[in-house]
């Protein structure tokens, strides 16, 4: 894959967003996923692909500009948000850019993810930035506060400038199969988020079957979702490549039917380039080249932009540099 990096907002403005479609029960009747199936295939994408030498440096590249960097931790403050949008200002040291010879791509990560309560702070930091903020919303991670509250929280967190909304289903809707229930919310929810684009967290590792996520994804694309994610970074199982590729096949479908292209966001224990690549390569090899690019693809992490700085310096010294040398907050 050749290095091909593009500015964020620009991708948006002309990518057609979902407008949204009638809930099609029958479609939803048809889903069925095959878990061993998904296994054997997502466990083929470590021992099959990998990419060595300046082709890593390049795909490593390419994943910091798909991460959300994020922090959604009980104890944070104005202060570390503040320190978390100028590292998104300047995600990769001067000297290693210098070295790969990259001073003028625009390598900044996809979004800075926060609470609602931190999301004026992270739009003062980043401002001239062009690094959109992203808000968890709709009582991020559970999801269980009336409609009106969550909806509120969506136009409060809009108010203040965030361009995205990462709201949260609840997933017992999933378990009782009311996909009514659940199509009639996340439309709200999109309503509400006006031209903020909208990620919907499944919390996949709480919806017990494979096919209970594709349903839940179906209908969640159809209610006009920009973007379906797995996890809230908060369950017990977050993301996994057997759980993407069960959503990567349903966004395949999704765009078969309809035309429209949805993102896709693995969030949860994502914390190594390695991890990275494979979820990149999987993206790769399900869908195609045109969604490894931040309007259609994230990585939901706090940890994983500094061991891919490590690891590009190794690429360029042959060492491993510890960890402060990257320091995040």
């Amino acid at each position: 894959m050749s290095l091909k990096i593009v500015d964020n907002k620009a991708q948006q403005a002309t990518h057609k967003r979902n407008p949204g479609f009638p809930l099609d029960l029958d479609w939803v009747g048809r889903v069925r996923m095959n878990r061993s199936a998904l296994e054997r295939r997502a466990g083929s994408i470590g021992a099959r692909r990998t990419v060595k030498k300046d082709y890593q440096l390049a795909w490593l590249l390419k994943a910091i500009t798909l991460i959300d960097l994020t922090t959604l931790n009980s104890d944070d403050t104005p202060g570390r948000v503040e320190r978390l949008c100028a590292k998104a200002r300047n995600p990769l040291r001067a000297d290693i850019k210098q070295k790969l010879g990259v001073e003028n791509l625009r390598i900044l990560p996809g979004a800075v993810c926060v609470y609602h309560t931190f999301v004026k702070t992270a739009v003062a930091a980043l401002e001239g930035t062009g690094i959109p903020v992203a808000a968890v919303s709709t009582a991020f991670p559970h999801g269980l506060a009336p409609v009106e509250t969550k909806i509120a929280e969506i136009e409060a967190s809009v108010k203040d400038g965030a361009e995205e909304i990462d709201i949260v289903i609840e997933r017992g809707m999933v378990l009782r199969g009311d996909w009514q229930a659940l199509y009639d919310q996340v439309k709200a929810f999109r309503k509400a988020c006006g031209d903020a684009h909208i990620k919907t967290i499944l919390g996949t590792g709480e919806l017990a079957t494979q096919t209970n996520i594709a349903k839940a994804s179906l209908v969640c694309m159809l209610a006009g979702a920009d973007f379906i994610k797995t996890s809230t970074g908060k369950e017990k199982v977050n993301a996994n490549l057997v759980t993407s590729l069960t959503m990567l096949r349903m966004i395949r479908w999704f765009a078969e039917e309809t035309g429209i292209e949805i993102g896709y966001k693995p969030a949860g224990g994502i914390a190594t380039a390695g991890d990275a690549l494979k979820y990149m390569a999987l993206v790769k090899e399900e869908l195609d080249n045109a969604w490894l690019q931040p309007h259609l693809f994230r990585f939901g992490a706090s940890s994983l932009l500094t061991d891919i700085e490590r690891q590009l310096e190794h690429g360029l010294t042959g060492h491993y540099a510890a960890d402060y040398r990257q320091p995040m907050v």
